[in-house]
This record gives structure tokens, sequence and C-alpha cells, in this order.
């Protein structure tokens, strides 16, 4: 099947609420052309350089989120266009895009990153960590913190990616201001949605294994 066939398949198994991202990394523009030709306006990058050649080339509606881990001296190349921050996971990485944000007159939806699996190399704050960043934020009228987003451990357990799960679901219920629960990728979107996600991140779905 194409990315088309892939694309409608996805969209029609998934409840109404549940959003979904096109994670379109590593792939050419002409699978983004082919997956916004059949409605898909959301499309995920971890790479900036790639996402901002994407966006110079591509239907200026689409919603272009950051899902990759955010190198503070990197935020001024996608302050312009970018929709949604996933990773924001320090104050600083924080500092910055308010400072990007209000110089290019705009607000940047952002995500704060939760570090929920057990895996050393997986980004993100403590839960713990959670209410100062909320805090500092209020300070930033360029920065409007959406929820939360967090990565299960790349396991074959799913009792321990639906344990991850729950305890990010857990975090996010308590705050009564938050929209987005982003959690769930190709492997996992399935037991996220369960858990109560929002918003899955899938590629390999609908654009096929990546080449690297």
């Amino acid at each position: 099947m194409g990315v088309k066939e892939n694309l409608i398949k996805l969209k029609a198994s998934l409840p109404q609420h549940v959003k979904l991202i096109a994670v379109s990394k590593t792939k050419p523009v002409s699978d983004l052309m082919e997956a916004y030709k059949a409605g898909q306006r959301i499309f995920g990058e971890n790479k900036i350089q790639e996402m901002v050649s994407k966006w110079e080339q591509l239907p200026k509606d689409i919603n272009w989120h950051m899902i990759g881990h955010v190198q503070t001296n990197k935020v001024k190349y996608m302050a312009l266009f970018v929709h949604t921050i996933h990773a924001v996971d320090s104050l600083k990485l924080l500092k910055e895009i308010q400072k990007q944000a209000l110089k290019n007159k705009r607000t940047i939806n952002c995500l704060i990153q939760i570090r929920i699996a057990e895996e050393e190399t997986k980004f993100g704050i403590s839960p713990s960590a959670l209410e100062e960043l909320l805090n500092a934020s209020k300070t930033m009228p360029n920065v409007a913190i959406k929820g939360l987003m967090g990565m299960a451990s790349f396991t074959t357990n799913q009792t321990q990616i639906r344990t991850e799960f729950k305890e990010l679901a857990s975090l996010f219920k308590k705050y009564k201001e938050f929209e987005v629960l982003s959690m769930g990728m190709s492997g996992d979107y399935l037991i996220a949605i369960e858990e109560g996600s929002n918003y899955i991140r899938v590629g390999s779905k609908i654009f096929g294994q990546r080449n690297y």
C-alpha cells in the first residue's frame, strides 16, 4: 500500500479526539505531498535543518511539530513557522523559545517532555521538576505550554509500556489547563490511546520503514 492508503486506513482506526502527527523524518517531500493531498496537515520532524527545508518546499497551511530533542542554538531556525515543540526539557530551552518567538512576533506552543522511560538515553525532566518549569513559563508571554509529552521504554514488555504511559497520564490529569498529552508511536500508540493520549506520533505505519 502507498502513503495515501496507509494514512486513510490509520486515520479511520483512530478515535475522533486523537490527533495524528505524521512523522516524516528522512522521508522525501514527494511522500509528504502524497500525505498532504490525502488530507494530512500535521507533520513531525526531529531535525531542524530537514524541517526548515521541507517547510520551504511545501504548502504553508501545514502545522510543523518538532518532536526531537532541541538544541538551544537551533531554535532560531524554526521560530518563524514551527507550530509545536514537543520536547521542551529545560528552563534554558524554554527561555530561548520565548526569545525567538518574541523576535518573530509569534506565540509558540510547547509540550514539556517528562522522562518516563527507564533507559538512560531518553531525554525529559523528572515529574518533580514540572512545577518549577510551569512557574517560570508564566513570565514568558510568547510561550504557550499546551501539555506533556513522553516516550516509553523501547521494549516488547507491554505491561512496562502501559505502566509508563499511566504514570504520564496521571500527571497530565493533575493540570486542568493542559490540553495535549503526546504519547505513543508506531509500535505502542494503541496502548497510549487506551491510557489517554490525544496526540500520537506515527511514521513507519504511514511512510514505510525509514532509510537512514
